[in-house]
């Protein structure tokens, strides 16, 4: 046996086939669920594998999955490792210019698409010559042309495949790619072998304790250890940090919980119904939703099962932790660190915030070093966040950014973050943020996201994010763009000014504030930084603003 994300996943189901793996809940508010045990969900996903196998596609091939949350998205990625298929995330927000670099890109030969965006498919196609095989999720929607190869329907797909094993010996080479966002330029496929994923992005196999030191030994741990833990990873599964976590918990044996969207109210029931343990999310984005439902129609909500609420991609300020932490005073709040291209990096101290900045309890496979020299900095001065080990081996498509990325250095190689950091004296990293955002003004560097954290302890503030506008005098100023809270009054630029100036150093604070009705993110929280510059450019260009 080996570390293949398949071979892992079985020998899991061979020690609990019983016990309750998947739990999934329709539309919001409609009350309609799947359940499925280990045994079923294998069952399912060799199906999949299978039909797709017969089908003609070949191992090593990509599959993309342009799907909403639901059983069909990780039960494909399933099949995919099974049957040796590369899988694809496909951001369902896309639309056809967008679908058309993508599918290019990643060479999908096949795509497991939700019936919602036949138009899109369709629309894209033409210019994808090398997507040879679709398969439907649902019905099309009404009126939408015809792509211009025919799907399958994913239940035919699915019943057309044995429930049985049956595959080829798998590799722990066996590829997984993960598409960035692209929410800062086109999407980079990141490219991960099986075994670096198992141990980067997936623990080990252990998320809390010792990494297993065999393969055999995940299936021993989950036979000696007992069911009883829900993961309820609620952003969309096709950013990676949803899947994976999901992973995490099989490799567990455990159960997940999901939905098909994310809707605040229906998370609170679901946490209660089906006693969640463990909910994964992204930043403020989704957990000031869960404050204002847990103060308005969710009051009372029973929460005593909940034990963490962690987030990864996106931070939760220390103004919406405590908000939250007064309503649910028993649940651990965790600040997780990590990219698509590092899996997990480590976990924020609990004094993080925008007095100290967002301070890290770093695994041992991370430090700052210098972007050019690739030593590691001395105390205090300032680098770019590196790890080195279960790296990925690049991006797809890509050998210019992965020679930028990737490196090596003496027998190990090393991956380069984006994120410039420091550390201090007793190794706790500070994230100043990304250095693409980094704004430059006056010759002094200002991070977006020191400067967020500032804005969201504004009483009256529910979002923001903060820009670099051009500026004749200081080359670029600091912008903040701002969601305020409902029924709250309309704060003047210099009201802002006067409460980030005791949190922030001068050349810090906002010289324009644009108030708009909502914050543009990603469906799973994210900034979208060039809507943010957008904005704020355009209403420093109206004199009238």
């Amino acid at each position: 046996m080996e570390y293949n994300l398949a071979d892992l996943f079985e020998s899991v189901v061979d020690v609990v086939p019983d016990r309750e793996a998947l739990v999934y809940v329709d539309h919001p508010g409609t009350g309609a669920e799947r359940r499925l045990t280990y045994a079923q969900l294998d069952a399912a996903a060799n199906r999949v594998a299978h039909h797709l196998l017969d089908s003609g596609l070949k191992p090593g091939e990509h599959l993309g999955l342009h799907l909403y949350n639901g059983i069909e998205y990780l039960q494909t990625v399933l099949a995919c490792l099974k049957a040796r298929l590369v899988p694809v995330n496909v951001n369902y927000r896309y639309v056809e210019e967008e679908l058309v670099y993508l599918y290019n890109d990643a060479d999908l030969a096949a795509l497991v698409f939700e019936g919602e965006f036949t138009e899109r498919v369709a629309a894209a196609l033409p210019q994808t010559p090398g997507l040879r095989h679709l398969i439907r999720v649902g019905s099309a929607s009404e009126g939408a042309p015809r792509p211009s190869v025919a799907p399958l329907s994913y239940a035919d797909a699915e019943a057309a495949g044995s429930p049985a094993r049956g595959f080829p010996p798998r590799s722990p080479d066996d590829l997984f790619i993960i598409y960035t966002g692209g929410t800062t330029g086109m999407p980079k496929g990141v490219m991960w072998r099986a075994e670096d994923l198992f141990f980067a992005g997936l623990f080990g196999g252990e998320p809390s304790g010792e990494p297993v030191k065999r393969p055999e030994e995940l299936a021993e741990r989950v036979a000696a250890r007992g069911a009883g833990l829900t993961f309820f990873p609620a952003p969309p599964l096709m950013h990676g940090t949803s899947t994976l976590t999901s992973f995490i918990a099989f490799n567990y044996g455990q159960r997940v919980v999901i939905h098909r969207k994310y809707a605040p109210e229906e998370v609170l029931r679901t946490i209660e119904k089906e006693k969640v343990s463990s909910v994964s999310l992204v930043g403020d984005a989704m957990l000031r939703p869960l404050i204002d439902a847990l103060n308005g129609p969710l009051k009372g909500t029973d929460l005593s099962s909940l034990f963490s609420v962690s987030s990864s991609g996106a931070i939760m300020s220390e103004t919406v932790r405590a908000e939250f932490q007064r309503l649910v005073p028993n649940v651990q709040l965790l600040n997780n660190f990590g990219s698509s291209e590092s899996g997990s990096n480590g976990r924020a101290t609990d004094d993080a915030g925008p007095e100290k900045g967002f301070r890290l309890v770093v695994n041992d496979r991370t430090q700052v070093v210098d972007p050019v020299t690739h030593e590691a900095v001395p105390v205090g001065v300032p680098g770019r966040l590196a790890q080195r080990g279960h790296v990925p081996l690049g991006y797809y498509n890509d050998p210019a950014k992965t020679a930028e990325t990737f490196f090596q250095k003496g027998a190990e190689r090393w991956v380069l973050l984006g994120d410039m950091a420091t550390v201090d004296e007793e190794g706790i990293v500070t994230v100043l943020g990304r250095g693409s955002q980094c704004i430059n003004t006056g010759g002094e560097k200002v991070y977006p996201e020191e400067v967020e954290q500032a804005l969201k302890s504004h009483p009256d503030v529910y979002d923001a994010l903060v820009a670099g506008v051009p500026d004749p005098k200081w080359g670029s100023h600091v912008a903040a763009v701002v969601q305020l809270r409902a029924g709250s009054p309309e704060p003047t630029l210099e009201e802002i000014q006067s409460h980030c100036r005791t949190r922030l150093a001068g050349y810090k604070i906002p010289r324009q504030l644009v108030i708009t009705s909502a914050i543009q993110r990603s469906p799973s929280g994210k900034a979208d930084y060039r809507w943010a510059k957008s904005v704020a450019t355009r209403a420093d260009a109206d004199p009238a603003r």
